[in-house]
């Protein structure tokens, strides 16, 4: 372990330039002591290290100097795929493994390439997040990316909608999507993925495995991204969409609402819409079935009308009607404007809600 901390020193320095024991030792994670014995232990090996004194002082290395010491390590080297997604690399229990490498590919780089490198780390940043929600706790996730490396029969406990499976699985490769890890892996001849954060036990076997021939995760993968999408948007809903509704549906509705609105085509009834329906198009967009397709539709609230096809128009506009009886003017309002009373302060009349 030492001797690993002692190339990252020497690598921050040669990559960095002057740095203070303080800012090594925080970097590093370890006491300012330790990095002073480190420093000494570099020189003793003939490392020229110089101490500046001083309030702009520090250690640093005399100008020019590089070292070859860049080898990287199987771990490290993998680690590099993931040098724009720190967080996913601190998940997979590769976070150590990626800093290392950055610091050796720097100083494997000449001056001008190191600088352009760092200045696109400065300037270019991937957060694999989704908007509005914390990243799935993947506990066993660090756990089944070794099995996946090292291609170990994994022994799992796994929770389904209907229930617990325990299940053998040749675990084939990790996906992130959208901020969700999912794993792709073989449960006996069939080919499944299972969404990591599912995983209630994973215990990994001495019992190794042959990947199947030909097999390519990233091909694999959008074969299987289509398949759900056209598994799940089986139906097709008739549209009615305002000026702001347009701009609403690729937000809401992804690539099937851009899709969608490129075959739009104007209302040619605009009916009894605001500004006399000026803008309003028609669209026929890939929707899911029953009460998904319900929900998701009215997301998009009063800037669209579904047209078609029938049963999914009574189906929206029987919960809309619920949803206005829910939401009517509460039982205390009403017994007060029987009674001839005012609506209390802070009401809706007042803005509040």
């Amino acid at each position: 372990m030492r001797a690993d901390r002692l190339l990252s020193l020497l690598l921050l320095l040669q990559n960095r330039g002057r740095m203070t024991a303080p800012a090594l030792a925080a970097t590093l994670e370890v006491s300012v002591r330790t990095v002073y014995r480190d420093v000494e232990a570099l020189s003793a090996c003939g490392v020229p290290v110089l101490a500046d004194r001083g309030p702009a002082g520090g250690y640093r290395l005399p100008d020019g100097y590089r070292t070859r010491l860049t080898g990287l390590t199987d771990n490290q080297a993998a680690s590099l795929f993931l040098s724009g997604a720190p967080g996913p690399a601190e998940d997979l229990g590769l976070g150590a493994d990626l800093a290392a490498a950055q610091l050796k590919l720097q100083a494997a780089l000449p001056a001008a390439l190191a600088g352009r490198a760092r200045q696109v780390q400065d300037r270019f940043h991937l957060d694999t997040t989704a908007w509005f929600r914390d990243a799935d706790p993947v506990p066993h996730l660090a756990a089944i990316a070794r099995a996946v490396w090292d291609q170990r029969v994994l022994r799992t406990r796994y929770r389904r909608r209907d229930g617990e499976v325990h299940r053998g699985l040749h675990p084939l490769g990790l996906v992130l999507k959208g901020g969700i890890w999912y794993l792709v892996a073989r449960a006996g001849e069939t080919l499944r993925t299972y969404r990591v954060t599912r995983f209630l036990a994973v215990d990994a076997t001495d019992e190794g495995f042959e990947r199947p021939a030909g097999f390519a995760l990233a091909a694999y993968w959008q074969e299987s991204v289509g398949r759900l999408d056209a598994a799940t948007r089986r139906r097709t809903a008739e549209l009615r969409l305002s000026p702001r509704g347009r701009r609403l549906l690729p937000m809401l509705f992804g690539a099937a609402g851009v899709r969608a609105l490129a075959d739009a085509e104007p209302d040619p009834d605009p009916g009894p819409h605001p500004a006399g329906g000026e803008g309003w198009v028609r669209v026929r967009l890939p929707v899911e079935a029953g009460a998904l397709a319900v929900g998701d539709l009215l997301r998009l609230g009063t800037e669209a009308e579904v047209l078609g096809p029938p049963e999914l128009r009574r189906a929206v506009a029987e919960t809309a009607t619920a949803l206005a009886a829910r939401y009517g003017p509460p039982r205390h309002l009403e017994d007060d404007t029987r009674g001839g009373g005012q609506e209390p302060q802070g009401g809706a009349a007042a803005g509040g809600w």
